[in-house]
């Protein structure tokens, strides 16, 4: 990996903080933020909203988090979010929990100075898309040297929508220590203007753009300081590592943990006291307010041999809000 950033998202163990939903400055007809984030002053810890500090502690130890990504709007309220919860995690955690942010605005020196005093490691900028190839002289090369003499690394994440070697360039030059190019993506928060700019999805994958991944690899992706992130590298492993960290911390000791990361057990609404007759250990279910939880596999076997009259299989994610995945029926 060409960042200790990219390698912790990689292993799953970067918390996703979204810290404001409005842009100033910006109204990029890509931006893949649904109905939820975008034009929202809320803020997220992964897909957790947050009500108060120990939100995003909660949910930095619920999936073990190395490090953690920052994002979300321009305005001065998000730096001096972003700064706070900086200072919040690096006390929690220690100076070895990795931070970055991504951000669509230089900022000038005074806010890469706070952000820095704040704890932050890392800085990716993002350029509007219609400078790409004109840069140099401008604040986006010049930030890329104050960031660094703040004691930042400074480097650039953009989207896939075509190869620019002006970047290449800012890399040969040490301006930037590296080059982050996301996959280009259909989301449902910018299906419809992306259609209308041309772009059309890719056979057979749900949200990568046709045509942009050939291009950008072959005029950026052999040098070294580049990455491509792919959109199944995202969800394939990224996303999913994240679940599996998150699963093996909450999981009781009956939950089954699934290859995609969530959890399995099974759930009827027999009378506990049935449980305790049949002898089954207490460390195989569990008694809810109106049912009960236990291994599926219990579950199964009990019902089969007529010792229950029915239950269910449930599979859901090891998130805060537990968004159940699968209900299968047994009787």
């Amino acid at each position: 990996m060409i960042s200790k950033g990219c390698e912790q998202c990689a292993k799953g163990g970067k918390m996703v903080l979204f810290v404001y939903g409005y842009c100033d400055q910006r109204d990029c007809f890509y931006c893949p933020l649904g109905e939820n984030r975008k034009n929202v002053t809320d803020v997220y810890a992964n897909e957790r909203q947050v009500e108060r500090d120990e939100d995003v502690l909660e949910e930095a130890h619920r999936m073990d988090a190395l490090g953690t990504s920052i994002t979300g709007g321009e305005p001065q309220e998000a730096l001096e979010r972003t700064c706070h919860y900086l200072e919040l995690l690096k006390d929690e955690f220690g100076e070895d929990h990795h931070t970055h942010l991504y951000t669509g605005i230089t900022g000038g020196r005074e806010n890469m100075r706070k952000l820095s005093e704040a704890g932050l490691d890392e800085i990716r900028f993002h350029p509007p898309y219609e400078l790409w190839g004109d840069m140099h002289g401008t604040e986006w090369e010049e930030i890329l040297y104050i960031a660094r003499e703040e004691g930042l690394t400074p480097a650039f994440e953009i989207p896939g929508i075509r190869a620019e070697e002006e970047f290449l360039e800012f890399l040969d030059e040490g301006a930037a220590d590296f080059c982050n190019v996301n996959e280009f993506e259909m989301s449902d928060g910018n299906y419809r203007r992306m259609q209308e700019e041309g772009y059309e999805l890719k056979e057979g994958h749900m949200s990568a753009v046709d045509g942009s991944r050939e291009q950008i690899l072959e005029v950026m992706g052999d040098h070294e300081r580049v990455y491509f992130c792919t959109s199944v590298f995202k969800d394939a492993a990224q996303h999913r590592r994240r679940l599996k960290r998150a699963a093996r911390n909450v999981r009781r000791e009956f939950d089954d943990v699934t290859d995609d990361g969530t959890l399995v057990y099974g759930k009827t609404y027999t009378d506990p006291r049935r449980f305790a007759e049949l002898g089954v250990p207490e460390e195989f279910y569990t008694v809810k307010s109106d049912h009960v939880e236990i291994a599926w596999w219990l579950l199964e076997e009990m019902i089969e041999e007529g010792d229950l009259e029915d239950g269910e299989i449930v599979e859901q994610y090891p998130t805060y809000d537990g968004q159940v995945v699968e209900r299968t029926p047994l009787a």
